[in-house]
């Protein structure tokens, strides 16, 4: 396809209706996956249920599925997040930066979040066709098969750090509310009720990403694929620091929060 063509077929994309309000399904469906994400990172702080439930995008498509209707929810969460995710790829074929630098950096960037919306919404597929994802298993086998290949020490510290920079990027953007290029956001009360719950929510996220980025160093370092983990183990290995359970738990109700935000941000976001 012709640069030409694909430009064309964004236009046409972003310019329908039905689009657009499938992508701003796929917001809500990212508000409902950190909602579950965070009350099950909140029981494990305060040690009620949610021991054995993983607290990452997995558990939380878990969740849904066992819920009434959860069959269609899920196929609900698959086409909303494709349709985030075509709509991000939209956005980097349309990127007109007049800085050439800053432009790709803007499409890199729009693509990475496509993919991340792609993988999510394929962990979605593969519940909904009847699978049982583990994200802390899959996520050590991808670590075994890097330490397992020439360099793969080096490769998976660079995967680490690559993950740990996106959990830095998110606290950035959240303490520079960075976010709000992007939403058309009411005056008032409602308007910095939702500045601040991004706030809290990005720096939580931040954290939680930045955990599971810094995991895999030390699995590489150890060369121990099952000292390595996403979200999921990022976050419990935060209740072994000194505070630990305190610290999990207000990461807990800051991806609650981000959850909330997530919903305001399907309302107010520029299509």
């Amino acid at each position: 396809m012709s640069s030409a063509s694909a430009s064309a077929a964004a236009d046409k994309a972003q310019d329908s209706t039905a689009f657009r309000v499938a992508a701003r399904i796929g917001y809500v469906v990212l508000g409902l996956i950190h909602l579950l994400i965070g009350v099950v990172a909140v029981a494990v702080a305060t040690g009620g249920a949610g021991g054995g439930e993983n607290a990452d995008q997995s558990g939380a498509l878990q969740r849904v599925q066992d819920a009434p209707a959860g069959a269609l929810l899920l196929w609900v969460v698959v086409l909303g997040l494709a349709a985030l995710a075509v709509w991000q790829i939209a956005e980097a074929i349309l990127e007109r930066d007049p800085d050439a630098k800053k432009a790709w950096g803007h499409r890199a960037k729009f693509i990475g979040t496509a993919v991340a919306y792609l993988a999510i919404a394929g962990t979605a597929l593969s519940i909904a066709l009847g699978a049982r994802s583990d994200s802390a298993e899959s996520t050590q086998t991808l670590s075994a098969r890097l330490l397992a290949v020439p360099a793969g020490v080096f490769l998976l510290v660079l995967v680490g750090l690559a993950v740990a920079a996106v959990g830095v990027a998110f606290v950035i953007r959240g303490i520079t509310r960075a976010f709000t290029k992007h939403l058309s956001l009411p005056s008032g009360a409602a308007g910095r009720g939702i500045r601040t719950f991004g706030t809290v929510g990005y720096v939580a996220k931040g954290i939680a990403v930045g955990v599971a980025g810094v995991l895999f160093v030390v699995a590489a370092l150890k060369n121990d694929p099952e000292a390595a983990g996403g979200i999921d183990a990022g976050l419990r290995s935060l209740a072994a620091l000194p505070f630990g359970q305190v610290v999990l738990w207000l990461v807990g109700v800051g991806l609650v929060v981000y959850g909330l935000f997530c919903f305001a941000r399907a309302r107010y976001a520029r299509m």
